[in-house]
């Protein structure tokens, strides 16, 4: 039988699928347009195309780790109820599993490596579309392999933070991760922070000062600002910051007590950096009422 391009459309339509795929199904099923949606249903097409385009921002961090390693990876899906279903969960927990014993380190070549049960991770993620009727993405991989001690921790399923320390303990560790997921620091120590944030907090020290202050001998004023400036670049350093499991010492008095140092710490939230629809649905109204 013929494909007409009027009946490649006709499919597109209703099943949302990609004009090849369409084409492909009506040709495996002799133009029958039912049974090509069905057939495109079976393959896990019709949905996962679909809705492809849908922002999907809420979803799970899950972690998996093993003596020398730990991995995080973001799931995300269009809603938070999609994201506690049993099947997202199994689906996220597999992904993580896989993410750790394949050894990679980019979330494309996870979606192309196979599941323990079969499938690869890309066809895994297009079953679970199908089956939950709305938009789900592999979005991010963080990985750390370290000789040295790594600390994990997810909380909420919603915030994932992984450390890598060189000596202290497992608990420190732990602590520390509970630490910058609470806390966010945006950077490790006041040495990491780069030369032109550092220069911007002394122009803000320097506007912030008073007449009374500038009355004063010239190394009394830089001593002022000396102190401002150490004091928010601690504040915004992991390190400098009230150790959030005993606020009377710093992470860095905790670290040092322990006999540990942080090397590297890596922190992802679900959803962040997406920029998320928001609907105005008395606008919609209005507008349906005027057509």
């Amino acid at each position: 039988m013929e494909i007409t391009a009027s009946m490649v459309k006709e499919l597109r339509e209703r099943s949302g699928a990609g004009m090849m795929e369409c084409k492909k199904a009506l040709t495996e099923n002799k133009g029958d347009i039912d049974t090509a949606i069905e057939w495109l249903r079976k393959q896990g097409l019709a949905k996962a195309d679909k809705k492809a385009s849908r922002v999907a921002a809420e979803g799970r961090i899950v972690l998996s780790q093993n003596a020398n390693s730990a991995v995080m990876v973001e799931i995300n899906s269009e809603t938070d109820f999609v994201a506690k279903d049993e099947n997202f969960l199994k689906f996220a927990d597999e992904v993580a599993k896989t993410a750790l014993a394949s050894g990679t380190k980019d979330v494309e070549a996870l979606k192309a490596t196979k599941t323990s049960y079969g499938p690869t991770v890309e066809e895994a993620r297009q079953w679970l579309v199908a089956k939950c009727g709305e938009n789900v993405q592999v979005r991010r991989l963080v990985r750390a392999d370290a000789a040295n001690r790594i600390g994990a921790y997810v909380h909420g399923g919603r915030i994932g933070v992984l450390v890598e320390m060189k000596g202290g303990s497992d608990e420190l560790a732990r602590g520390v991760a509970m630490h910058v997921a609470a806390m966010n620091p945006p950077y490790l120590s006041p040495d990491h922070v780069p030369a032109d944030i550092v220069a911007k907090e002394k122009e803000i020290a320097l506007a912030q000062m008073t007449d009374k202050d500038r009355a004063k001998p010239v190394e009394i004023q830089e001593k002022m600002i000396g102190g401002k400036i150490r004091k928010t670049l601690a504040e915004m350093s992991l390190t400098g910051q009230p150790y959030v499991l005993d606020t009377n010492v710093s992470v860095g008095d905790a670290l040092k007590k322990d006999g540990a140092e942080v090397l590297a710490f890596h922190r992802i939230a679900v959803g962040e950096g997406i920029e998320k629809v928001q609907e105005d649905y008395v606008a919609e109204v209005k507008k349906a009422m005027q057509v």
